[in-house]
């Protein structure tokens, strides 16, 4: 490991390039990814997620069916892609505390404690 500081500021993404990935996942029937990110994204947006792995780092979204990890069998995966845009997939929920007021919460924690 090194003592190097890391240079801020940070690069910033352009907000044009994540409001065109957002774009592009919001408006599919479903996605397809092996990202915990996205899987992340979809949950937010609402839409039904099949995760091409054995597993997932974000397992509240398989919890709550907004994602389902399917693997890589090529028969599991169009499977659960035949549900979902045949109507018999579960309905995506958003989880709890997942709402965009995350920041308020931590800041009122901080205050009462320090």
């Amino acid at each position: 490991m090194t003592d190097k500081a890391i240079p801020l500021p940070l690069p910033d993404i352009a907000e044009s390039e994540i409001k065109a990935v957002a774009s592009v996942l919001r408006s599919g029937r479903l996605v397809l990814t092996d990202s915990g990110g996205i899987q992340e994204e979809t949950t937010i947006l609402k839409v039904p997620c099949l995760t091409l792995r054995e597993n997932t780092e974000r397992p509240v979204t398989a919890e709550i069916d907004s994602n389902t990890v399917v693997g890589t069998n090529p028969e599991r995966i169009l499977a659960a892609y035949r549900d979902i845009v045949e109507g018999r997939g579960r309905k995506p929920l958003t989880p709890p505390l997942w709402d965009g007021h995350a920041a308020e919460r931590i800041a009122e924690i901080l205050l009462e404690r320090l």
